[in-house]
């Protein structure tokens, strides 16, 4: 690789990411794009993302605490958190209605829609192994490590 192809690339990771600028100039680094990547892995494994788009893609456009009521036990201060950062990533809209008390809708764009399409395969797979994983919980806490 030429030195002008290597720090062009080093300067591209170098603005993209914090952990790519930690590792700019590294052989292995990774890219932006894989860096962007790991964040969205990362947000997907997020306990409560894939509950709130689960919830959206069943009710439509809720409310927040519509949603909230929906998804179970989560506080105000976390799903606010998810859903911002859900709607900054595309997959969730937000509008807010001039009115007192504020009224503020949630519902997924097609992108969040097609990433609860993608997951789905998760969930089933989840669901028909639940009393394999209960299970193999059991066996595991019965041991006297």
């Amino acid at each position: 690789m030429s030195p002008t192809v290597t720090a062009a690339r080093a300067a591209a990771q170098a603005t993209a990411h914090p952990v790519a600028r930690e590792t700019a100039g590294a052989p292995d680094a990774p890219t932006a794009r894989e860096m962007l990547v790991h964040e969205m892995l990362a947000r997907i494994a997020d306990k409560w993302t894939l509950v709130a788009i689960d919830a959206l893609e069943e009710g439509g456009t809720l409310r927040f605490g519509e949603l909230r009521t929906r998804m179970g036990p989560v506080s105000q201060k976390v799903l606010t958190k998810a859903l911002r950062q859900l709607e900054r990533d595309g997959l969730v809209t937000r509008r807010v209605y001039p009115q007192v008390p504020p009224r503020v809708e949630y519902r997924l764009t097609p992108l969040g829609r097609g990433l609860g399409n993608s997951v789905c395969g998760i969930w089933t797979w989840a669901a028909r192994h639940l009393t394999a994983v209960e299970r193999a919980r059991k066996i595991y806490d019965a041991r006297k490590d």
